[in-house]
């Protein structure tokens, strides 16, 4: 082992164990499993002295969580949760082995290395910093790791919230993914905490026509009708649609970068703040996106049915517009299926935990600004919303300028700095500790 290797810092080392355990979540029930990663944190968590719970939706799918007592019991319980699932790699892209856990140029390099095994294992080294400084955090903590996070929860965070709410009691706020890591806004380091995220909608377009064969002459085109839809629904250009969140956030943008947001409007804004523009972008607008096609069996054979998925992205209250205007989209001829639909949030950008996170950046980032936004994508906060229970972004990092950051979410050669790591830790830890 090279003399840098043996010098890793201890939530390197976690996330690179995690990286390690293959747990590709490829969605509509196929996945790899969570089971590996879900004993290897539960063995960290009883080292600390805890006892967690394993729950496991279905064989493989597993969840962990466990309650850490406060010295301040009378305070409302902080749930602190990340996801153990994962995305599939194609190894035949990337530059290293995507399951690896490879170090190299001062980075942790894998899938989950930013999706999210790294906050799972800073969770596990602040709350370890925590216990051994002063014996227990400020307030009881809920630490979970979910199953199924990647393909909406269905087998992690809604299962564990409907089957067992009594592991939440008293919770009344959460931290997990994605928000609290910096960005350069016209030459300022600033920090994005997220505050809401959009609602989901996941559909299936189908369509039905004639099975021929493929030299006939034949208009009843299965594939013809969906590849039709396709197109006109990822090809839609949605219009800004601001709310309270994304309003606060394109106002603290344009403080920042000393604009006016009424004069250079939203989109000039959101272009202004670099590579952050592919989160910062699409929380102002709905986003449509086709991701799967599928139909036939032989070039020569035309298929009798066709079908494609759809993702969207909008925010919270506009479902049933986007979803009527997609209906339109697609056209009589095919039909759409909500195979999925989840809720978005919004929540306050002011108030004790925010302050709190801001607070704890701050210390390790003096003057910098930290920023309230709306999360494109979505997290496990909608499940536990359910419970009345308000969900922020928070994985702490310190970011190099020059990292497109948004791009390594899903991405090839997904990476994060190792510095990045330590740094997450120590703010986390600070959080933890005083909140």
């Amino acid at each position: 082992m090279s003399e840098a290797l043996a010098a890793l810092e201890q939530t390197a080392v976690i996330a690179r164990d995690l990286i390690r355990f293959d747990t590709t979540n490829f969605g509509e029930g196929r996945s790899a499993g969570e089971a590996e990663a879900a004993d290897y944190v539960a063995r960290a968590l009883r080292d600390l002295g805890l006892r967690p719970e394993t729950i496991e939706s279905e064989p493989g799918r597993t969840s962990v969580v466990a309650r850490v007592a406060g010295r301040n019991r009378d305070k409302p319980a902080l749930v602190v949760h990340g996801h153990l699932d994962v995305v599939p790699a194609d190894p035949a892209n990337w530059s290293v082995d995507p399951f690896g856990g490879v170090i190299k140029d001062d980075a942790l390099w894998g899938r989950g290395a930013v999706d999210m095994k790294n906050m799972d294992a800073m969770m596990l080294t602040a709350l370890q910093d925590v216990i051994e400084r002063q014996g227990a955090p400020e307030r009881d903590l809920v630490i979970a790791f979910f199953a199924d996070e990647e393909a909406g929860g269905v087998l992690g965070a809604q299962h564990v919230v409907t089957t067992r709410p009594d592991l939440f009691d008293g919770a009344t706020e959460a931290i997990s993914e994605v928000g609290g890591y910096s960005v350069t806004l016209g030459g300022t380091r600033a920090y994005l905490l997220q505050t809401g995220e959009k609602a989901l909608l996941w559909l299936r377009l189908h369509a039905t026509g004639v099975a021929a064969h493929g030299s006939h002459r034949v208009f009843d085109n299965a594939v013809t009708k969906v590849a039709a839809a396709v197109a006109r629904i990822g090809s839609r250009d949605w219009p800004v649609r601001m709310s309270p969140t994304t309003t606060a956030m394109i106002d603290a943008i344009a403080q920042v970068l000393g604009v006016d947001p009424e004069q250079a409007g939203p989109d000039a804004i959101a272009l202004a703040t670099g590579s952050a523009s592919r989160f910062i972008t699409a929380a102002l607008h709905t986003t449509s996106n086709p991701t799967v096609l599928r139909a036939g069996y032989k070039q020569n054979v035309i298929p009798d049915s066709a079908e494609a998925l759809i993702d969207i992205r909008c925010l919270p209250g506009d479902e049933a517009y986007v979803l009527a205007e997609v209906r339109e989209l697609a056209g009589p001829d095919v039909t759409v299926e909500v195979v999925l639909q989840d809720i978005g949030l919004e929540q306050p950008t002011d108030g004790a935990l925010v302050t709190a996170m801001t607070s704890a950046l701050q210390r390790h980032d003096p003057g910098a600004p930290v920023l309230p936004y709306l999360l494109s994508g979505g997290t496990d906060n909608k499940a536990l919303s359910r419970l009345g229970i308000a969900g922020y972004g928070f994985v702490p990092m310190l970011l190099p300028e020059t990292i497109d950051f948004p791009a390594l979410f899903h991405g090839v050669d997904e990476r994060i700095p190792l510095s990045a790591l330590a740094f997450g830790r120590s703010v986390l830890a600070d959080l933890l500790a005083e909140y």
